[in-house]
């Protein structure tokens, strides 16, 4: 029998053989390279090359073959050129020169990542030589090198890594994702790929994969504490809510985020609507429709040089975002992805609970004084007696604690996201489905997002490939919270109740017969908070599609063209309801404050002709020279009105008074832009850039500018061999960027019409004095640094330095009305911003089985507002709702400082005391900006065998918080503050006027309400904290345990976000709390959401090919 079993064995081995022996092909090249000769060769066989593309002959050849055996062609195709070949497993055919068939041995290895997942199209060098290849979809890879070689790798998202190799001929490398670490390819602008050591200014990446555990409905929030110089603020809104993002502070007085550049074609990021001193919902911005799943790495390009290329928009910086796609070759991939977390409210603050509810020191004793006062904690003391209540029963006078616990709900996220992908000779396609159904921590809103993403490239033919990418999002909101003002802010209410009243006595919040809205204060546009949850109509949905399309073809393997075309189209519908019942409504009828269907399109064209040519041995050029036309549409068409005729039927033919607003803006752009590389022996690098833009918002003679840039790097540590240092580069680089007006049509008086009257509609113009003379803003920066790697590249040190000035910023300034209008936009703003930026990360223990690494970045800016419109010294630019502070923009100071009333003080500095006793106010003042000047992060990344922890601190410091909640804590008694006096009365220390001591005893229900209404430097908090943002603990099951599943590899991961606050300085709300993105309403905050603490769970599952799930 076993006799038999080798015969079979030998004939099935013959077969083979004979079989591959017996591979033919036909070809008909002239004057092609070799490379072109294995491309064609590994079309029509079984078999894939290996070779180094420096080492390969350069003389081009003429082969004509049919249906010849493939070894024959070979020995023909190498006859005489001193290159030979070589059979090895797997169907690889090794090209080697001949010098080295006795020394290079076959090396096959792996790339994995911390979770052992595969990491593919990472590429592997042969560090002193030319020798190169890249990984597959399977992370795998072959290569010949020399004996006792080291490996270079490097992959966008991952640290680079170099692995010494000694007698191994198979080996398996890990690689850590990359956090803010200085990585080897760094993806720059237009999407072009760059060696790290080549790039003269300051650029940070993010592996997408981080993003995915302890994620958030707005991604960008993902990234903060992450990046040195990225300053993110969220606001407390509820799901998908926006964030202010500024990189290195406020550019201008106009500041806004950066621009987002999706697989190298902008986006748009536009606020949809946000509250104000007034109220109102945050309907989210445009980066927060992004799926964190299809995110493969974040770059960060921060200063002017490396954003210049993206023009106008990119004046605030640029944020790249790299789609997820498959590679070459790498057969097909499966991968899913799910995560529960939940949302949990955290209760802030630390009010008094030693009196009630009540007035003048006295208790209610009726409902009418129960409904009176069920805002003021001016009462008694606590004492646990029955006491009548606005609902009509009596309740216990005792503390009420857990208000904020009872009335918020925890909220689950759910997100699952599933991915398939393929890649061939010829082409490679990703598809991913994605639906994230998030709850509201008010227990009527909620959000779900549906997002399909597909991106595909292929080739056509050996110059000419394509690629398109399309993502779709389809987002339903229900019940947005209001947020700022008492109107419809259920979040207003709870946290002004007074101190002995439990939240549930306020439902259901309406009469259940009338529908009318149950009083519970003495004023009417404090809503009930239950009657927001049980009657509340606000549903805002959006459709949005964004795609692009590309096309390349390569003249040779040195120059090629390529065309782009990126549209991004969102539509929005917003009907936000003033519910029938409400009773600060007219005749409680209701109405409908925002009826409104919106779109924004954003499309984008570019050309781009790119050469890269070695001049020399030791000079290489890289230039590309494109053009770029950009048009934007905004159009909306919405109403508002008051009183239903019919009750519940929210539409707006049921109301008796309707304003109609209906708006159309359109926006072009073109511009011609280059860059060039001059590369010399790789280690000193000299980058010049160009754009030249033409705008529609600027009159015809002042519409075009050109901004250009220089930039240069110098890796020192290849001439300086110093001990202890792997690697040493200095850079350098000045760029200008320019900017347009953000609102269009400045330049031409234009007529409008709102409303009517009688069906006569009313026509009305802009009071903004039209100028003739309008030209763009510059902003020049200068920025220098230096990168470090030490220590056998155990300790990494990125430091930067930067100054920017803006000058001609475009501020709409004051004019006389005389002159028949009350403002003009005019070149007259200037801001200065210096700063630096410093990263430290090292690697503390770095052994088989326990790796930590550790990070930390700190930013620190200097702001400054050199000139407003040449004389004004400050401009007001926001409030709260108690009206009797500011935001400003203030001439040497940085931008945006609070103005408030501080006590008015005599020359001996005592305290001015009115004849009422109350402290008189003083003068508006500075008080400190809502910006910090330092802000950074401190990460720790622990893996033992399977298992990885990490944690994320974050911290801001020199900013200032404009707080309501403060504010109203004294006039409602609820500031612990407001303690003192209560039985004896206030006399406060000062004098009066005329210098006499003031002797005036004034209760403390009269003196601290009069006190936080003359003097608003009490609101004024400060905003410093460090928080722990972010820990994950996380288990990845080994492979050799899934060898019977379907499944390549399964990492569960356990996350927390927002666990402890370390350092705060507020002692009654969470200091990041705010109701706007907007730099105007930037520290502002009043009756938003209250910050929430997130526990969760994330499993990822990866597929082996061909196994279906």
């Amino acid at each position: 029998m076993k006799t038999v079993v080798k015969l079979l064995i030998f004939f099935a081995l013959q077969v083979t053989l004979n079989a591959y022996s017996q591979v033919k092909v036909t070809l008909k090249l002239k004057s092609a390279g070799f490379e072109q000769v294995f491309d064609a060769i590994q079309n029509q066989t079984p078999y894939h090359f290996i070779y180094s593309e420096a080492q390969l002959p350069t003389q081009k050849i003429t082969l004509k073959v049919r249906n010849k055996e493939i070894f024959a062609v070979l020995n023909q195709l190498l006859k005489g050129s001193d290159f030979t070949y070589k059979l090895l497993e797997n169907n690889l055919i090794a090209i080697r020169p001949l010098a080295e068939i006795k020394t290079n041995i076959l090396i096959k290895g792996r790339v994995i990542d911390e979770n052992s997942a595969p990491i593919a199209r990472t590429s592997v060098k042969v560090k002193g030589t030319r020798l190169s290849t890249k990984t597959d979809q399977k992370g795998e890879f072959s290569i010949l090198i020399p004996p006792n070689s080291v490996l270079l790798l490097s992959q966008v998202g991952y640290q680079y890594r170099e692995f010494p190799l000694k007698e191994q001929t198979s080996v398996q490398i890990s690689m850590r994702p990359l956090q803010n670490d200085l990585d080897e390819v760094m993806i720059t602008a237009l999407n072009i790929p760059k060696e790290e050591r080549k790039i003269g200014y300051a650029i940070s990446a993010i592996n997408g994969y981080s993003l995915t555990k302890a994620r958030e409905s707005n991604i960008v929030n993902a990234l903060e504490g992450q990046v040195a110089g990225l300053n993110i603020s969220g606001v407390n809104g509820g799901p998908g809510s926006s964030a202010r993002i500024l990189l290195r502070g406020a550019a201008s007085m106009t500041a806004g985020s950066p621009l987002f550049v999706v697989n190298g074609v902008p986006i748009d990021n536009t606020q949809r609507g946000s509250a104000n001193e007034y109220g109102g919902p945050d309907y989210g911005d445009g980066i927060s429709n992004i799926n964190p799943d299809d995110v493969e790495t974040i770059t960060v390009l921060k200063g002017s040089a490396a954003s210049a290329l993206y023009g106008a928009r990119a004046a605030n910086g640029v944020i790249l975002i790299t789609i997820k796609s498959a590679r070459k070759n790498s057969g097909i991939a499966i991968e899913y992805n799910t995560n529960l977390s939940f949302d949990n409210a955290i209760n802030n603050t630390d009010f008094q609970y030693v009196y009630g509810q009540g007035t003048q020191n006295k208790r209610p004793q009726t409902v009418a004084a129960a409904v009176a006062s069920g805002l003021y904690s001016w009462g008694e003391k606590l004492d646990g007696q029955p006491t009548i209540q606005f609902d009509g029963n009596n309740h216990p006078y005792s503390a009420v604690k857990d208000n904020i616990q009872k009335f918020y709900r925890t909220a689950p996220a759910f997100t699952n996201t599933i991915s398939i992908s393929h890649g061939g000779q010829n082409g490679s396609v990703h598809l991913s489905a994605s639906n994230l159904n998030q709850q509201s921590i008010i227990k009527n809103g909620s959000l779900d997002r549906k997002t399909v993403n597909l991106y595909t490239t292929h080739d056509l033919t050996k110059q000419l490939s394509i690629t398109f990418n399309g993502n779709y999002i389809r987002e339903y909101n229900k019940n947005r919270s209001y947020l700022s003002d008492g109107p419809l802010n259920a979040n207003y209410g709870i946290a002004a109740l007074a101190t002995n009243i439990n939240q549930a006595t306020l439902s259901p919040g309406y009469n259940l017969k009338t529908g009318a809205e149950t009083p519970w204060n003495d004023d009417e546009y404090k809503t009930n908070p239950y009657f927001i949850l049980n009657r509340q109509s606000d549903y805002s949905s959006r459709n949005r599609f964004i795609s692009s399309a590309s096309a390349k073809y390569k003249f040779s393997d040195w120059i090629y063209l390529q065309a782009r075309l990126g549209y991004d189209q969102s539509n929005d519908d917003i009907l936000s309801v003033i519910p029938t019942g409400a009773a600060f409504s007219v005749n409680g009828e209701g109405g409908i404050n925002t009826l409104k269907k919106s779109s924004i399109s954003e499309l984008n064209s570019d050309f781009l002709l790119a050469a890269n040519r070695n001049l020399s041995q030791d000079l290489n050029l890289d230039v590309s020279a494109g053009t770029n036309f950009r048009k934007r549409e905004v159009e909306s068409a919405g109403l508002m009105g008051s009183r239903f005729i019919i009750p519940y039927l929210y539409t707006a033919s049921n109301l008796i008074t309707v304003i109609n607003n209906n708006s159309y803006a359109k926006i072009v752009t073109e511009s011609a832009y280059y860059t060039a590389d001059l590369n010399y022996k790789n280690y000193l690098n000299l980058s010049a850039t160009g754009r030249y833009d033409v705008y529609s918002t600027l009159p015809r003679n002042n519409r075009g500018i050109f901004v250009p840039g220089v930039s240069a790097s110098f890796v020192f540590s290849d001439l300086l061999k110093l001990k202890g240092l792997n690697y040493g580069k200095l850079r350098a680089s000045f760029a200008k960027t320019s900017g347009e007006p953000i609102q269009p049509y400045t330049t031409q008086t234009y007529y409008s019409s709102s409303s009517d009257v009688n069906g006569v509609p009313l026509g009305n113009f802009s009071r903004d004095l039209p100028n003739y003379n309008l030209r763009p803003f510059t902003l020049n920066e200068f920025e220098t640094g230096i990168n470090l790697k030490m220590l056998n590249n155990r300790l990494f040190f990125d430091f930067n330095y930067f100054h920017r000035i803006t000058s001609n910023e475009i501020v709409n300034a004051k004019q006389s009305v005389t002159s028949g209008f009350t403002s003009a936009y005019v070149n007259l703003g200037t801001t200065r911003n210096t700063g630096i930026e410093i990263l430290l990360q090292g690697i503390v223990i770095d052994h088989k089985n326990f790796k930590w690494r550790t990070g930390f970045n700190v930013s620190h800016i200097n702001n400054r507002l050199l000139s407003i419109d040449g004389s004004s010294k400050y401009a007001l630019a926001g409030t709260y709702r108690p009206l009797n502070a500011y935001t400003a923009l203030v001439v040497g100071k940085p931008v945006t400082q609070i103005m408030a009333y501080d006590y008015q003080r005599d020359a001996k500095g005592n305290m001015i005391i009115g004849s009422d006793g109350i402290p008189v106010r003083g003068e508006l003042k500075p008080m400190g900006s809502t910006l910090p000047d330092v802000y950074g992060g401190f990460s720790n990344n622990i893996y033992y065998k399977n298992f990885n922890f990490s944690m994320l601190i974050d911290f801001k410091y020199g900013n200032k918080i404009l707080s309501a909640t403060e504010n109203y804590s004294y006039v409602f008694g609820l500031n612990k503050a407001t303690l003192e006096g209560r039985e004896t009365g206030i006399v406060a220390p000062g004098v009066h006027p005329d210098g006499t001591i003031n002797t005036t005893n004034v209760p403390a229900y009269n003196y601290y309400p009069q006190l936080a209404t003359n003097i608003s430097a009490l609101a004024v908090l400060n905003g410093s904290f460090i928080k722990v943002r972010q820990v994950t603990l996380g288990y990845t099951i080994p492979s050799n345990s899934l060898r019977r599943t379907p499944f390549s590899a399964i990492s569960i991961d356990l996350v927390a976000r927002n666990l402890f606050t370390l350092v705060k300085y507020t002692k009654n709300i969470d200091p990041e709390s705010e109701f706007s993105s907007s730099l105007n309403y930037a520290g502002i905050e009043g009756a938003s959401f209250p910050a929430t603490r997130t526990f969760g769970i994330n499993v990822n599952f990866k597929f082996q090919q061909g196994k279906k799930p």
